[in-house]
């Protein structure tokens, strides 16, 4: 009798273990590690590569939370020349001012950019007339291109058929939004006269913004990823 009763413990002993293992692994399981991480591009020159100091954080935790991807919460800086920039699925790139590759830093690029990288370009008003010269460094072949209204990256979760929304106003020209095509694949996204970055930051950073603006920004920019992470 009393050989039976300690089976019966040690049987049900062993049952308690295996449901709290089990349980434990689903708890383990819905507290995954995040799966990617953004950066922004540190370049020299002596443009302002930091700025949009909240953009990408905002950016991710939209994304997390609608599109449901796992990055990060926080982003990296990344500088064009290290080997760490493949560590990264998207790199954001910004700034008012003057920007120089090297040729190491042009190679680099271009080696992450034609085996599965992205790159997005915000011109934060300024940068246009020193990223061009810069890019064709990168790829002397390529021109960058005005991508179509019916273009897939303003029509993922969200739509936007009149393509990217226009965050502030400089000098009264249209938002634009340039690509670099490689063998068929959108390997750089260049926008122009928008300010998107702008747009992910804060809200109240910048002063007669609306909470209906950053919105759109944000959900441009989901779109972006979303077109990033399941393009072909």
């Amino acid at each position: 009798m009393i050989i039976r009763k300690i089976s019966h413990a040690v049987t049900d002993l062993k049952t308690v273990t295996m449901v709290c293992t089990i349980i434990l692994l689903i708890l383990i399981s819905s507290f995954s590690l995040p799966t990617y991480k953004m950066a922004k591009l540190k370049y020299n020159g002596g443009g302002d590569w930091y700025g949009d100091r909240t953009a990408l954080p905002n950016l991710i935790k939209f994304c997390n939370e609608n599109l449901k991807t796992n990055f990060q919460p926080e982003d990296d800086v990344v500088e064009v020349g290290s080997a760490e920039l493949f560590n990264y699925p998207f790199i954001f790139m910004t700034g008012h001012g003057n920007v120089i590759f090297s040729d190491q830093e042009a190679q680099n690029l271009r080696k992450y950019l034609t085996g599965g990288g992205f790159l997005h370009i915000d011109d934060n008003y300024g940068l246009d007339p020193y990223i061009r010269p810069q890019m064709k460094k990168v790829f002397p072949e390529l021109n960058f291109i005005e991508l179509p209204l019916n273009y897939p990256i303003y029509h993922q979760k969200f739509d936007f058929p009149s393509g990217l929304p226009k965050i502030h106003e400089h000098d009264g020209k249209r938002a634009q939004g340039f690509g670099l095509i490689y063998k068929g694949r959108l390997v750089c996204f260049y926008t122009y006269e928008c300010d998107l970055g702008n747009g992910w930051e804060d809200f109240g950073t910048y002063a007669g913004d609306t909470q209906e603006t950053r919105l759109k920004a944000l959900k441009m920019g989901a779109d972006m990823v979303q077109y990033i992470l399941t393009q072909q």
